[in-house]
């Protein structure tokens, strides 16, 4: 085993001096489900520390946009005319995940609006505005806009469709996060939770034997100094394992050919390996999310997504990540979007390139070493039921359908390589709607939580994400696990 997989020893609590701190709850990390964790923690009367790595909170959450997928008539869905409900919301999220977990989307859907009210009385307000156009996050403070698959088929047959990518009012697509994070570090300072910076956790502390051992605390270092805490309940709000080149070879592969990875230096997946030391199961640790987006211009999509064999494979409208992910199952991971002259505009930052224009399809199909002929067959056939509004192969939507037969053609580079993707992980410790750590038997590691990026819960593959899923998750279910760690410190 190499070192970034090594799994950290458990520390025995008869070793402990009787004298040390004790707590209710820790939490360790303190990006949006730690800091969500701790304060629901300390909001249900428990004495709360927060241990956090960096020299600042806020982790791999404050380099985010601010995207919060929210719904089920939520106050700004409500003030821009968008209809939606707990069953819309929970038959879409049922209808994209990988491996649905009923009770937790469920409990997402349900709680949906009240998270939204949470999150705004930390002090900020989400701008009570729809952004209709197709982009990867609003360009301005727009505060709510499509950020899934929504409008795209199968799905929208399956819920009506609604937009929920909730977005902080911040211009732009980095940071955004931060004023949340902020607010949460001042409220809680003001309930008084302790919290430790550049202090990590190194091991977690057990009592009872092999199989039934109970999370008694954990192990902390900070520079050269060491120590113990004792607590009643530990929450992992550890991050992702991105940036662990080890972990990412074992289980994501994929993520180290080439991309721009989306994630902290504390990345490294430490959380997750704590959780495996007393025995927690991991999750869909092989799926990562994956991304190169064609859009905006939104007009790219009206082109076509062909494969090395001249043949589409996904509707071009699809949610990036979706269409990325299928990019992925192609061969060599290869695909070129292919738009006429007519609709052909050019990003401002293009993650994709452009390889150059075609006068003939000819042409384009012996530049890119396509089989004779493929492409002309497949644009013969798009264009044609394109000009009735109509996809029959992958159902486009009829907004993003216009026939492709005015060259020159440009052809943009989607291969793995060649466009700038960009990836983090997605698997983490199995967990209850509640954020109890879960054995593969099912059974709960007692005393431990997990939450955030190191848990599974909602996101569990790139097909299915949705921007703001993170976030969104994140702090619900933080806000979920702190409230239960409390609960059980009190009845301890």
């Amino acid at each position: 085993m190499s070192k970034g997989t090594t799994i950290p020893e458990t520390i025995p609590a008869s070793g402990l001096a009787d004298d040390i701190a004790a707590y209710d709850v820790v939490v360790v990390g303190f990006g949006i489900a730690g800091g969500c964790a701790a304060l629901e923690a300390v909001r249900a009367g428990a004495r709360v520390l927060v241990l956090e790595r960096a020299a600042v909170h806020g982790g791999t959450s404050a380099m985010s946009g601010g995207h919060f997928y929210l719904g089920a008539g939520t106050a700004v869905q409500q003030a821009t005319g968008h209809e939606d409900s707990v069953e819309d919301m929970y038959a879409y999220l049922v209808a994209v995940s990988k491996e649905p977990e009923h009770d937790k989307i469920r409990a997402y859907c349900e709680g949906s609006v009240e998270h939204f009210d949470w999150l705004e009385a930390l002090g900020f307000q989400f701008e009570r505005s729809y952004f209709p156009g197709k982009a990867v996050i609003q360009p301005g403070t727009e505060g709510v806009m499509f950020t899934g698959n929504e409008k795209v088929w199968p799905f929208k047959e399956q819920a009506r469709p609604a937009p929920r990518g909730h977005k902080v009012p911040v211009p732009g697509d980095t940071e955004g996060t931060k004023i949340v994070l902020d607010l949460l570090r001042d409220r809680l300072e003001e309930a008084g939770v302790e919290v430790r910076y550049e202090t990590g956790a190194t091991a977690l502390v057990v009592d009872g034997a092999d199989g039934a051992e109970q999370v008694v605390g954990v192990a902390w270092k900070s520079f050269e100094e060491t120590g113990h805490v004792r607590a009643h309940a530990v929450v992992i709000a550890a991050g992702g394992f991105v940036m662990n080149p080890d972990m990412v070879a074992t289980h994501t592969p994929a993520l180290a050919q080439n991309l721009f990875t989306l994630g902290s230096t504390y990345d490294d997946g430490l959380g997750i390996r704590l959780g495996q030391s007393v025995g927690a199961e991991l999750k869909h640790m092989n799926e990562p999310f994956i991304t190169a987006p064609f859009y905006p211009p939104s007009q790219l999509i009206t082109g076509i997504l062909v494969n090395k064999s001249g043949e589409r494979f996904v509707a071009e409208d699809s949610y990036h990540s979706r269409t990325s992910q299928f990019v992925m199952e192609q061969e060599d991971s290869a695909a070129y979007l292919i738009v006429d002259s007519e609709h052909v505009e050019y990003a401002k930052y293009p993650l994709v390139p452009l390889i150059d224009g075609y006068d003939t399809i000819e042409e384009l199909e012996t530049a890119l070493d396509l089989p004779t002929g493929s492409v002309a067959t497949t644009l013969a056939r798009y264009n044609e039921h394109a000009a009735k509004g109509e996809d029959p192969d992958f159902h486009k939507s009829a907004d993003w359908l216009a026939p492709q037969s005015v060259g020159p053609w440009a052809v943009f580079d989607l291969r793995l390589g060649k466009a700038m993707y960009a990836g983090f992980t997605l698997g983490g410790i199995r967990v209850t709607v509640d954020g109890e750590a879960q054995r593969a038997d099912g059974s709960v590691v007692r005393g431990l939580y997990a939450a955030g990026a190191c848990a599974s819960n909602l996101a569990q593959d790139g097909k299915g994400y949705c921007s703001g899923t993170q976030l969104g998750e994140g702090s619900f279910f933080g806000r979920r696990a702190g409230r239960h760690a409390a609960a059980q410190s009190q009845s301890a």
